[in-house]
C-alpha cells in the first residue's frame, strides 16, 4: 500500500467518529419529548430520555450516567414549569455543558410554548406541591403537542442548521398526520363529555379540558401529599351524593389508593399510559392518545 493510500486511511478512520456524531443529539428528560424529537428528527438525530413512564418526573436522582448524557448533548428538551426542579438544575450544573444552560439555544422547554392551566392565584407550600408557574402536565392534550412540535422543529433547525430543510419536511409530514388523529380522537371521544371523574394527583386537566371531563374527587389530600385513611374515607361519603365514572391513575402512581376506592365504591379503576410507555399500547405518541381514549371509553356508557 502507498503511503498515499495509508495517509487517506487513517484520515477516514479519524473521521468515522465524526460522522456518528454529526447527528444531533438530543436529552430528553420525559418519555413524551424524546418519542416527539424522534418524530421530527428521524436518522438525524440520537435521543436519550432521562426518564421513563414508570417514574415520577418530579422526583429523579441526578445520577452520574445522566450528567454524562447531558454533557455530550446539544440540545436539552424538558417539559419545564418546575417539574425537574428537583433535579435537572443539579443535572445542569454538573454537566458544564454550555449549550444546554438556560438562555442558549440548545435549552427548550417545552410547557413554555403553551397556555398553562392551573396558575396559582398565591403561593403557599402549605397547600401541596404547587407549581407557580401552572400545571406542567402539558403533553395530555394533542392541541399542546401540535404547538410544542413547531416549536422544537424551529429550534432543532436553529441548533443543527444543516438537517433544517429535513426537520421542517418531518414536522409537515407529522402535522398532517397529527391533525387527522386529533380529528378521528375527539370524535371516538364525544361519549365522553360531560363524564365525572376522581383522579389520584392533579395530572389530567389539560386531558379535561380537551375532553370535556369532570373531576369530582381527587385521592390526595393535597397535591402531591399521599392519601391519607380520613381523606378517603371523606370521599368516598362524598362519592354517594355525587358519584363519579372513574377512578384515574398514572401508570407509574401505586394503585393501591384508587383500588381501595374502587372496591368500596364500585366505581372502576383505570389506569391511564399518561406518557408514551406507560402501557405496552403507547408506544409512541399516537398509541399514547388511542389507548388513553380507549380505556376511558370502557366505563362511558
Amino acid at each position: 500500500m502507498s503511503r498515499k493510500s495509508l495517509l487517506l486511511l487513517l484520515a477516514l478512520a479519524l473521521l468515522a467518529p465524526w460522522s456518528v456524531q454529526a447527528r444531533l443529539g438530543i436529552f430528553a428528560c420525559e418519555p413524551e419529548w424524546g418519542a416527539l424529537a424522534r418524530e421530527l428528527g428521524g436518522k438525524d438525530v440520537s435521543v436519550f430520555t432521562a426518564t421513563t413512564a414508570r417514574q415520577d418526573p418530579h422526583h429523579i436522582q441526578a445520577r452520574p450516567s445522566l450528567i454524562a448524557r447531558l454533557r455530550r448533548a446539544r440540545l436539552l428538551v424538558c417539559t419545564g414549569a418546575e417539574l425537574e426542579v428537583g433535579w435537572l438544575p443539579l443535572l445542569l450544573r454538573k454537566a458544564r455543558n454550555g449549550q444546554v444552560q438556560p438562555g442558549r439555544p440548545g435549552y427548550f422547554l417545552a410547557a413554555n410554548q403553551v397556555r398553562l392551566l392551573e396558575r396559582p392565584a398565591r403561593l403557599d407550600r402549605s397547600e401541596g406541591d404547587i407549581h407557580a408557574q401552572g400545571n406542567p402536565h402539558v403533553q395530555i392534550d394533542p392541541r399542546n403537542i401540535a404547538r410544542i412540535a413547531k416549536a422544537l422543529a424551529k429550534r432543532m433547525a436553529e441548533v443543527d442548521p444543516a438537517h433544517a430543510a429535513r426537520y421542517q419536511q418531518r414536522l409537515t409530514d407529522f402535522e398532517a398526520r397529527w391533525s387527522q388523529a386529533i380529528a378521528r380522537w375527539e370524535q371516538r371521544a364525544a361519549p365522553l363529555r360531560g363524564m365525572a371523574v376522581v383522579v389520584h394527583h392533579r395530572q389530567w386537566p389539560y386531558l379535561e379540558a380537551w375532553l370535556g371531563l369532570r373531576r369530582v374527587g381527587e385521592l390526595e389530600p393535597k397535591p402531591g401529599i399521599p392519601p391519607t385513611p380520613g381523606h378517603l374515607a371523606d370521599l368516598k361519603a362524598r362519592l354517594k351524593s355525587s358519584p363519579a365514572k372513574a377512578i384515574l391513575h398514572a401508570a407509574y402512581v401505586d394503585p393501591a389508593p384508587a383500588r381501595w376506592l374502587s372496591r368500596q365504591t364500585g366505581i372502576p379503576e383505570i389506569t391511564l399510559p399518561f406518557t408514551v410507555g406507560g402501557t405496552k399500547r403507547a408506544s409512541d405518541l399516537f398509541g399514547l392518545f388511542d389507548d388513553t381514549i380507549d380505556r376511558l371509553l370502557t366505563v362511558a356508557r
